[in-house]
């Protein structure tokens, strides 16, 4: 036997070793019992022995269960049959043959700029299944044949057992063991023993897995090409980094608004190209160290072992792709592997992105709407503030104007701003006056925005011309000429006391993904509700009522924008583009500091008894991630 193949038999012992481990200790509880009752006189014993017996050994089997329990969650996505794509499948088959595995059973184009291969398994992998291929439509639309090629035929390579007999078994108990021991909570009475043997079987496993990869990697360079298959190494995390950064900057404030694009991938693909720039300079940034479960060795190890030329096998016509995420036109898919590549985008935009009330619209109604939404909030807030400190309603543009009038609105400023220079007062209450005279000029219809790929939305004339509302808000700061501000939005058709267009919450349309409770915020028992577009943070209940607490928060899910206040009193909703940053921590495994922008941190832990709705965890681990990479992503621009 090789050095692979014992390496590869390794793994497996070691995996089959998980379950004698399970099976092992509840064995052992149950011995212990036994010999426990042993000891007790005959008639005690038959009394409490049974009642014992199913009180322990029940418990712990039962717990075992639950920890070992493989979910096969299935992102949502279009399924793509033989008929429908023939050339995408065609290609398939010559990976597989060329990995020394079979094709996979099924294919699924889903959102996320990912391939991944799935194998159905049991008894965390020692028995295989079905394998379904989930392949990301912005791989689709950006990549060209030949690193498509590479990227199928690297995962179809994880199950050849073409250089160790033992070798796809080993990798889908690696698969099925990174899944399981993330979702063993504390308090499962089975946990320390299998997180403990976990940790072995890491070890173990670590030289095949490491070098399972490497092969994976080889195998990719010789069906598509050396250049093709380092490419895919260093701009798959690009392009993940990128649709991220898309989703939490331009598509989650519009739908937040309550509108959804009417063309989702194609915005992706525009914004891809405008910001090119950013993309490389993201490729130039060290990649980061695999995470403790990550099956992947770091990436320079990986491009280090690839051949500086395909090493036999066939290389694709159109030839390795050049650098960078996007091919040329004279490489890319447009109906070639996948025929009306557009018009599948928007299937897949229905399943993965459903509107859920919200209205489809263009790209440039769809910014133009975010950009007012978090408009009215900011003046919203400010005019609170502006309210509270004059004494006097202060909803709009007009009753500013009266406030400066007669000298209020300083006065108001001042209070506000406490311990600012009258020079900065002076700057936020122009910053104030002249976005108060933008939401008018927008409600009014003389104004609209213009939607920059690369930059700020500018607000201009409807027919496209610059739009002056900065020079009607610098001569509010004089009393003396705020008749003159007056006159000046007339003359532009702006109306200051032009009403907000009326709707549900932001809130209210977004989508439920999942729930915790019992978390720990700023050291208060607190239930999270996340959704598509932030976090709602509840009040958690008194240790008391914690049985009642997942269906509290699935009540509160289910609910209205108008009644989750009912519900649970006191709730607040944190919506991502609040969110600056997110940093985990050393308060524990599960510990994080969210950076809000206005500067403040909110600090989140899970505590002994924190449960979670059906796919909670994963869940917020993804919001977490999520902001963890958008921001970060963001920042270095």
């Amino acid at each position: 036997m090789d050095r692979h193949g014992g390496r590869a038999l390794r793994s497996a012992v070691a995996l089959a070793g998980f379950l004698a481990v399970a099976v092992g200790q509840i064995a052992f509880v149950g011995v212990l019992i036994l010999v426990l009752l042993a000891m007790l006189p005959g008639t005690l014993a038959a009394q409490v022995g049974a009642p014992l017996c199913m009180a322990t050994v029940g418990v712990l089997a039962y717990a075992t269960w639950r920890a070992l329990r493989t979910r096969h969650a299935e992102p949502a996505g279009v399924p793509v049959t033989r008929a429908d794509a023939p050339q995408l499948w065609a290609l398939l088959d010559a990976a597989a043959a060329a990995a020394g595995t079979r094709a996979p059973d099924t294919v699924t184009i889903v959102a996320e700029a990912a391939a991944t291969l799935r194998e159905r398994t049991r008894l965390l992998g020692l028995t295989g299944g079905r394998r379904d291929l989930f392949l990301g439509l912005p791989l689709l639309q950006v990549w060209d044949v030949a690193r498509l090629r590479a990227v199928v035929a690297h995962e179809l390579a994880h199950f050849s057992s073409r250089g160790a007999r033992f070798a796809p078994l080993a990798y889908r108990g690696r698969m099925a063991v990174a899944r399981t021991v993330p979702r063993i909570v504390r308090r499962n009475p089975a946990g320390p023993v299998l997180r403990a043997y976990a940790g072995l079987y890491r070890r173990l496993d670590a030289p095949f897995s490491r070098a399972q990869e490497l092969a994976a990697d080889q195998v990719a360079a010789r069906f598509a090409g050396a250049h093709a298959a380092a490419v895919v190494l260093t701009d798959l995390p690009v392009l993940d980094a990128m649709q991220h950064l898309f989703l939490a900057e331009y598509v989650a404030p519009g739908r937040q608004a309550g509108h959804t694009p009417d063309d989702l991938f194609g915005g992706f693909l525009r914004m891809l190209a405008a910001r090119a720039d950013e993309a490389a300079r993201l490729r130039a940034r060290p990649q980061p160290i695999p995470g403790r479960w990550d099956t992947h060795p770091p990436v320079a190890e990986r491009l280090s072992a690839l051949p500086s030329a395909p090493d036999g096998g066939p290389v694709p016509d159109d030839g390795p792709a050049p650098g960078g995420i996007l091919p040329g036109r004279e490489s890319g898919l447009d109906g070639e592997l996948v025929p009306d590549l557009p018009g599948l985008g928007r299937a897949l935009q229905e399943i993965a992105y459903p509107p859920q009330g919200r209205t489809a619209v263009d790209w440039d109604t769809f910014f133009g709407a975010a950009r007012t939404s978090e408009m009215e909030r900011e003046a919203e807030t400010a005019l609170t503030a502006i309210s509270r400190a004059a004494g006097v309603p202060v909803a709009n543009a007009a009753d500013v104007l009266d406030l400066a009038a007669d000298n209020r609105l300083r006065k108001a400023a001042e209070s506000v701003f406490p311990d600012l220079d009258a020079e900065q007062t002076a700057g936020r209450e122009a910053e104030l006056i002249t976005l108060l005279f933008a939401l008018a000029a927008l409600r009014s219809g003389v104004a609209r925005w213009r939607h920059s790929w690369t930059g700020t939305a500018e607000l201009v004339a409807i027919d496209g011309t610059h739009l002056d509302v900065a020079g009607p808000a610098a001569l509010v700061a004089d009393p003396a000429t705020v008749t003159a501000a007056r006159d000046r939005l007339t003359a532009l058709g702006i109306d200051p006391a032009a009403p907000a267009a009326t709707g549900r919450s932001a809130a209210g349309r977004a989508e439920v993904v999942g729930g915790v409770v019992n978390l720990v915020v700023d050291g208060a028992r607190t239930d999270v509700l996340i959704v598509d577009t932030g976090l709602f943070l509840v009040p958690g209940l008194p240790r008391a009522r914690n049985g009642s607490a997942k269906v509290r928060l699935a009540r509160f899910a289910a609910a209205e924008a108008g009644e989750r206040e009912v519900a649970a009193p006191g709730s607040r909703f944190l919506p991502y583009t609040e969110v600056a940053g997110a940093v985990r921590t050393r308060r524990g495994p599960r510990a994080w500091d969210l950076r809000l922008r206005d500067g403040a941190t909110l600090g989140v832990r899970a505590g002994l008894d924190s449960d979670e709705l059906p796919g909670g965890w994963a869940a917020f681990d993804e919001a977490v991630a999520f902001l963890a990479r958008t921001r970060a992503t963001s920042d270095s621009g």
